[in-house]
């Protein structure tokens, strides 16, 4: 097989699976680039989405391996519980730590892309929950490469999409269906790539973090400021990424504002049962005690034992409430990625 001219990275999460088949159906047998593919799915999910996008268009497309040399003209899919990653001409697949709880995650391929390929690089951001690829575009972008978001009113879920299109100057917004054919004829008709802006040293390191070379934690507290928010995933502090809402953890956990948002949110919820369920425990703690004190003639301590019982079930009740209720408000119906995704069908 031919050696790629250029190198097309696509990213998308929710509502992504019938985003990419359209994608994919668009891309034309003669494609001089190679593609990979990033969805959002769970660790232990089996790996289905290379069949998917097989059957999806004209083009062969594979689970991505370790080392596998690129070609032009096929389609290489992520696998669950790994980045996909390029380093030069081949796949690199790591297990760096995750980024919005996310592995794979779609900045980190397109960070890796726009670092080795510079203007050679081609970001599609499609379908998907919260902002993944927003940065990894801008990076793209910051290196003469070319971007592409789903126009939001066709995705799914466009909460990515608009995230894209809000901090990136895109060169393209389309259908999902119709990018594959815009990209193709671009690629033959660009004429003199631009030059890359130079890189930075956090977005090298980023890329060190992202393929699971980190040297050590002293790296990003050098790099980077302490903003006073701990790591969800590890409990660590958490450090400003410059100029932008994103935060990476001293052992490279990285986090969106966004995303970051949400997970509080979800712990805060899960604290908040976990008090429930205290409360509830210590209710029926109390209870036994006032039993046992009525059974001894104590008839003092039972007073006492039955208003802490009325003072943790009142409790319990009122935290029980706040939880099935907070989201029957305005704003209930904020976009967040079912945990579910992808479904393969």
């Amino acid at each position: 097989m031919a050696e790629p001219d250029h190198l097309i990275v696509a990213g998308a999460s929710a509502g992504g699976v019938e985003a990419l088949r359209d994608f994919v159906a668009g891309l034309p047998e003669d494609l001089p680039a190679a593609v990979l593919v990033v969805l959002h799915m769970p660790a232990g999910a089996a790996s289905a989405l290379a069949a998917i996008l097989r059957r999806s268009g004209a083009l062969p497309a594979l689970t991505a391996e370790d080392g596998t040399r690129l070609s032009a003209g096929v389609v290489y899919a992520a696998v669950p519980d790994h980045h996909l990653l390029v380093s030069n001409e081949r796949i690199l697949l790591s297990r760096g730590p995750t980024e919005n709880g996310r592995r794979p995650g779609i900045n980190q391929l397109f960070r890796s892309a726009a670092i080795t390929w510079g203007a050679r690089t081609i970001g599609v951001v499609l379908s998907g929950a919260l902002d993944d690829g927003t940065a990894g575009l801008s990076l793209i972008k910051a290196q003469g490469g070319l971007t592409v978001v789903q126009d939001p009113e066709e995705a799914i879920y466009r909460s990515m999409p608009d995230s894209a299109l809000a901090h990136v100057s895109v060169d393209f917004t389309l259908p999902a269906r119709k990018i594959g054919t815009v990209l193709a004829d671009s690629i033959t008709t660009r004429g003199a790539l631009p030059l890359p802006a130079p890189l930075s040293s956090l977005a090298r390191l980023e890329a060190e973090i992202d393929a699971g070379e980190q040297k050590n934690s002293a790296e990003v507290t050098r790099a980077i400021d302490p903003v006073g928010f701990s790591c969800p995933d590890c409990g660590g502090p958490l450090y400003a990424v410059p100029d932008e809402a994103r935060y990476r953890c001293r052992v490279g956990h990285g986090w969106t504002g966004e995303a970051l948002l949400l997970e509080q949110s979800v712990q805060t919820e899960k604290a908040l049962w976990t008090a429930v369920r205290v409360l509830e425990e210590k209710q029926q703690l109390v209870e036994r005690m006032r039993s046992d004190a009525l059974r001894r003639g104590q008839q003092r301590p039972a007073d006492r034992f039955a208003e802490q019982s009325v003072e943790h079930g009142h409790a319990a009740t009122v935290l029980r409430r706040l939880l099935t209720h907070r989201n029957d408000g305005p704003g209930s119906s904020q976009e967040t990625e079912p945990e579910s995704a992808p479904q393969f069908d």
